[in-house]
């Protein structure tokens, strides 16, 4: 989805699944930015929406416009403080469903490929080697759960949060994400209506209670 045709989705408008006074979680939808864009059309978003009602609510961390699935925001700064720190630190656990093109062969890989931003391209993203002048380290855990006709249903967790990570892994393996407007064929922007790319599930301390936290919303990518 190219942000000029932005069109967020209005129903549901915010599917809240858990607050307390220091996180809110959401299930985001597809086609929803996490946060407003530079023009004046994208300010309808999920922050956005969250601060309607909850004015103190602060972005903590994104997902791409395409990708649904649970995200947490916090709702005053110590909570903000904490939540990123364990984003940066890799303290936290999130678990992501894709619907890839073709049959991936191997059980359960993990994809080590540095990504850096392509110059000639912005906002590509493109995997170099290691070491390249402004490429970052990537490492994506993956395992197959379903093959379908011409597809596999996989489950890809992420240990670094790099730009289109997921997107760029997957299309480095030879198996682009369906319905990946940036990184896809004319094959695979026809093959579903949108990407099929869902962050399922978010594992993370709360920066009260310092209890484990666990949210889960099912990927919609069934056959």
């Amino acid at each position: 989805m190219q942000i000029f045709d932005y069109q967020p989705p209005s129903v549901p408008w915010l599917d809240l699944r858990y607050q307390d006074r220091d996180v809110i979680i959401i299930n985001k939808p597809s086609g929803l930015l996490s946060n407003p864009g530079r023009a004046a059309h994208t300010f309808d978003c999920a922050l956005t929406r969250l601060q309607s009602l909850y004015p103190e609510t602060i972005l903590v961390h994104r997902l791409d416009c395409a990708t649904s699935g649970i995200m947490v925001f916090a709702r005053n700064k110590k909570a903000e403080s904490h939540l990123k720190t364990q984003f940066q630190d890799r303290q936290n656990e999130k678990v992501y469903i894709a619907e890839v093109m073709g049959l991936v062969e191997q059980e359960a890989g993990i994809i080590d490929l540095a990504i850096a931003p392509d110059p000639e391209h912005p906002p590509y993203q493109k995997t170099q080697p290691a070491g390249t002048t402004n490429a970052k380290s990537a490492l994506t855990h993956y395992r197959v759960l379903a093959r379908r006709a011409n597809s596999t249903l996989v489950e890809l967790t992420p240990e670094t949060g790099r730009t289109h990570q997921l997107r760029v892994h997957m299309l480095a393996l030879g198996h682009p994400i369906l319905g990946d407007e940036f990184y896809g064929d004319a094959k695979v922007i026809k093959a579903r209506a949108r990407l099929c790319l869902h962050a399922q599930s978010l594992r993370f301390t709360h920066p009260y209670s310092g209890k484990t936290m666990h949210f889960y919303s099912k990927h919609p990518f069934t056959e």
